[in-house]
């Protein structure tokens, strides 16, 4: 696909003499070494083989082709590195990976250590319901709803409460499976964690007719691959090949293969319209 589509942009980057030493490292030792989240599914995970597998390894698995096409490379070893939550920003920081593909929020906090690409997901806070449900969630006042505990979603979820002044009742629980299963014998009436990690769940259920996940979220988190500060080449290239990869439909091809049946909601569909341009 990438050998019909490099464009002039892509090209001209080779050219800069300054800042491309993740382009140049590149170039020299013929090796990309992507890191990829081990524990973030759909986003980012190890398959039962402990492969990559999941959104953001898709995407830069097509990126690798991209980056191969655009040095103009024969051959590119392309090595997915195992990380973790506490040391993936850090490994990117050190020159350890040169890009990571996992489910990285942007914040201006990470930005201190690292860049990012352009959006390539969004994420945040959603709910799962019996598809009979109304979606309104003033109809859950004083009603059980469940939500991980120790999450981003689960202090989301108090603060918006308190806000609104609703009350419901949460239950907590230590697995997002244990939170699927209290929805589905009805011990709880909705269920809450980020749009994506509803969707696998769903997909992967047996359930899969019987309920739905909210369109809109409650929260809004963009994420993208996060790669060393500073390295403006490297960065264009990147954001460059994924602008090809929107344009061509190819983004939302891999939605459809990590979460097959899913559908993208609103966020990310208008992630899709915003996409970066082409000259």
């Amino acid at each position: 696909m990438f050998r019909k589509l490099i464009i002039p942009a892509l090209l001209s980057v080779l050219a800069l003499p300054v800042s491309a030493q993740t382009i140049e490292r590149i170039k020299e030792t013929g090796q990309l070494r992507l890191g990829f989240r081990v524990d973030a599914a759909p986003l980012s995970f190890a398959d039962g083989d402990g492969n990559p597998a999941g959104y953001s390894p898709i995407v830069c698995g097509e990126l690798a082709q991209g980056v191969t096409n655009a040095l103009g490379l024969e051959n590119l070893n392309v090595s997915f590195i195992p990380v973790d939550s506490t040391n993936r920003f850090e490994m990117v920081a050190n020159g350890e990976i040169d890009l990571l593909c996992g489910a990285a929020t942007i914040t201006l906090g990470r930005r201190e250590i690292v860049d990012f690409s352009v959006p390539t997901y969004v994420d945040g806070t959603a709910v799962l319901q019996p598809r009979d449900a109304s979606g309104d969630l003033t109809k859950l006042a004083g009603k059980p709803v469940g939500v991980r505990t120790g999450t981003t979603t689960e202090e989301a979820l108090n603060n918006t409460l308190a806000a609104s002044g609703l009350t419901m009742d949460v239950v907590t629980f230590d697995d997002h499976r244990d939170g699927m299963r209290a929805i589905i014998d009805g011990s709880i009436e909705a269920y809450f964690a980020d749009q994506s990690i509803l969707l696998f769940l769903i997909s992967a259920s047996q359930e899969f007719e019987n309920y739905r996940v909210s369109p809109e979220i409650l929260t809004v988190e963009k994420h993208g691959l996060a790669m060393e500060r500073g390295d403006s080449d490297f960065r264009l290239l990147i954001d460059g090949l994924l602008a090809e990869m929107f344009l061509s439909g190819r983004m939302q091809e891999f939605f459809r293969l990590a979460l097959p049946g899913a559908e993208p909601g609103k966020a990310l569909q208008a992630m899709y319209v915003t996409s970066p341009t082409i000259p």
